[in-house]
């Protein structure tokens, strides 16, 4: 298992670089570098309105920071479509479902094939030689992924009819089916009961431990985050707070009083307004 081995020993797969993104006037993200090691499960913490999510669409593409660099593998991808970072092994998950909910769960899966396969219209039409053989293989791989996240009771059903926790592990499998070298998971436990995120937990580690992906998740349950992580980085209010271990950001004083120390003084004040999201740390 990679969460046996030293840090020293892992090298970054990505590497961002003094990374700063704002809206108009608003700072999101002030200065953030980080670095996310191959092999490893990274966790993103902090307090709603933190930066994470704009954290990991700077890494995706779907934002462009206004200073600072992302290298990926040596290669600086700071200005590449989202598309061209999808080819490199860039792949995510969003808060929000984003399925085909009129689609079976294998033609979800299949779906995430679909830009990798190179034979023309004629080929797939009569589906011979070349068109056959690339279909054979990209149903091997969404055959691996339906056994390792056991979805073979619901290969069949369409995706729009299945249970909420259910449709989160099939998002989780349309991402792997690209076979990323980068997998992003934005809140992929979110909406769910305990046993679903057990569930959840077990399939993010195999992932990590048969697969070998590099992984990023953002994850509020924070006993969630202890059990799997291997390195945490918390921001809070766009700026990198703490970074480390799990047992070592538990107890940074930091951490406490970002996630105890404010909830406590709302508590005392007795406005019942909401808060920042701050949760307890298990």
């Amino acid at each position: 298992m990679t969460s046996s081995l030293d840090l020293e020993s892992a090298c970054p797969l990505v590497s961002l670089v003094n990374l700063s993104l704002s809206f108009g006037g608003v700072r999101v993200l002030t200065n953030i570098s980080i670095d996310i090691f191959q092999g490893r499960l990274s966790a993103l913490i902090g307090p709603n309105g933190a930066g994470k999510t704009s954290l990991i669409n700077c890494i995706s593409g779907f934002y462009v920071p206004q200073s600072g660099r992302i290298i990926f593998d040596g290669k600086d991808i700071t200005r590449l479509k989202p598309v061209q970072r999808f080819e490199l092994g860039i792949s995510r998950t969003f808060q929000n479902i984003e399925l085909y909910s009129g689609l079976s769960v294998l033609d979800n899966l299949m779906s995430a094939r679909q830009n990798m396969m190179s034979y023309g219209v004629l080929a797939a039409g009569i589906y011979l030689g070349k068109a056959r053989r690339q279909e054979i293989e990209h149903r091997e791989i969404v055959e691996d992924i339906i056994d390792l996240l056991e979805l073979e009771p619901i290969r069949k059903s369409r995706v729009g009819i299945l249970p909420y926790g259910l449709r989160k592990r099939v998002d989780l499998g349309r991402a792997l089916a690209s076979q990323p070298r980068l997998l992003l998971l934005d809140e992929p436990m979110a909406g769910m009961n305990s046993e679903e995120k057990e569930d959840m937990a077990r399939f993010i580690l195999d992932v990590r431990d048969l697969w070998g992906t590099t992984m990023v998740i953002i994850e509020h349950d924070m006993s969630v985050v202890m059990d799997i992580s291997e390195r945490i980085v918390m921001l809070d209010f766009g700026v990198k707070v703490v970074e480390g271990p799990p047992e070592a950001v538990k107890d940074d004083p930091k951490v406490i009083a970002a996630y105890l120390g404010i909830e406590e003084k709302e508590g005392k004040s007795g406005d019942g307004g909401p808060g920042r999201g701050h949760e307890h740390i298990a």
